[in-house]
């Protein structure tokens, strides 16, 4: 008995573990739906898992399920971020519970029930319940919000009780009268993230109510939209685009970004941040036809301070792995770039996806 409380404490108690649960349940649930995909089906393996679990699944509900299946996904990643802020920036304890047990339950009740009425029946109080989740966490992420508020005294750096500890200014980011740049990044991004939430929360609430369930890689390319399939796609886009800034943030708290680029690259993300919002916001209004263009504006900036975190970590792991050495090699410079994959991995992931994805995308957009 005691062993099972040991590891409840922990797995629910403690950041890595309330983390550890998270990626555990998209596990499981990527795990056991990714059966359900076309080559599963194709080798015979849906049939199986469907029948084996009694999953009920009509054709023409399709695109309802695989929305739903999404959101379950995303929620967990949500929460995840969302704890690894809470552990890695100074928070008051209130606010610190309540976040960590408003988002851990909402998530968990997402993931549980939604996919139960999505997939094996409706059950309307499982969409209820699927609801309250999912209502949890926008109301987590308000409290969020309004913990991570950047112009609290004792979050300046100005104050004795400042996070990165007193006569550290000089390393980071922060306006004359000591606000942490930084910390207004983590504010600029969930600010925006909880409005982008009622982004998609409008369209959704007329599901069943004249508005017919899509997913918007069927239409994206139709030349004509209505605004609230505008809305559906706007919304979908622009919360990926601010797990990603958050995630860019957090990897730089984790890696203490500082210094110069440091100083550069947080203004670059808080103005990215918020001109990307203003674009996709205005897709639905009659700013349309400049929406995408102020889209790639904003994406832009975002995009160069991630590159100048990967630029500062990239020499910072060099130049800690050859501390040692007077006249390091190449091949030296190598092996302690790569010689901590944990630290080595997401920046070299941002390079992958910019260069290969976000960049293009931008550019063949524009052009």
């Amino acid at each position: 008995m005691q062993f099972i409380k040991t590891r409840f404490n922990y797995l629910f108690g403690s950041t890595k573990g309330l983390i550890l649960v998270a990626i555990a349940m998209i596990g499981l649930e990527t795990a056991i739906w990714g059966m359900l995909s076309g080559p599963m089906a194709e080798m015979g393996v849906r049939e199986v898992v469907v029948n084996l679990l009694g999953m009920k699944l009509v054709q023409a509900e399709r695109e309802g399920r695989i929305i739903i299946l999404y959101h379950s996904i995303a929620m967990a990643v949500v929460a995840i971020e969302t704890y690894m802020i809470l552990g890695l920036l100074k928070v008051k304890a209130f606010y610190k519970s309540a976040v960590t047990v408003l988002i851990t339950v909402g998530y968990i009740l997402t993931m549980i029930f939604g996919m139960g009425f999505a997939y094996f029946g409706h059950n309307w109080a499982f969409h209820g319940l699927y609801i309250t989740g999912l209502s949890l966490i926008f109301f987590a992420g308000v409290l969020l919000c309004i913990a991570l508020w950047p112009w609290e005294k004792e979050y300046m750096f100005s104050s004795l009780l400042s996070g990165r500890g007193a006569g550290s200014e000089g390393d980071y980011a922060h306006l004359k009268n000591g606000v942490d740049l930084e910390r207004v990044a983590f504010f600029a991004t969930a600010v925006t993230t909880v409005i982008s939430a009622l982004f998609g929360a409008v369209p959704g609430s007329y599901f069943g109510n004249g508005f017919e369930t899509f997913l918007a890689e069927n239409i994206i390319r139709l030349p004509e939209k209505t605004t609230m399939e505008y809305s559906v796609i706007g919304h979908l886009h622009i919360m990926l685009a601010l797990i990603c800034v958050m995630i860019t943030l957090i990897i730089g708290r984790w890696l203490n970004f500082k210094g110069l680029m440091h100083k550069i690259a947080m203004p670059l993300m808080i103005l990215g941040t918020i001109v990307l919002n203003l674009g996709v916001w205005g897709v639905v209004t009659p700013l349309e036809p400049v929406a995408h263009m102020i889209i790639y504006v904003g994406a832009t900036p975002s995009m160069f301070a991630a590159l100048l975190l990967l630029i500062w970590s990239w020499n910072k792991l060099i130049k800690d792995g050859t501390a040692n050495l007077k006249k390091p090699t190449l091949g030296h410079k190598l092996a302690a770039l790569l010689r901590d994959p944990l630290k080595f991995g997401p920046t070299w992931q941002m390079l992958f996806m910019n260069f290969t994805t976000s960049g293009i995308g931008i550019f063949m957009a524009v052009k």
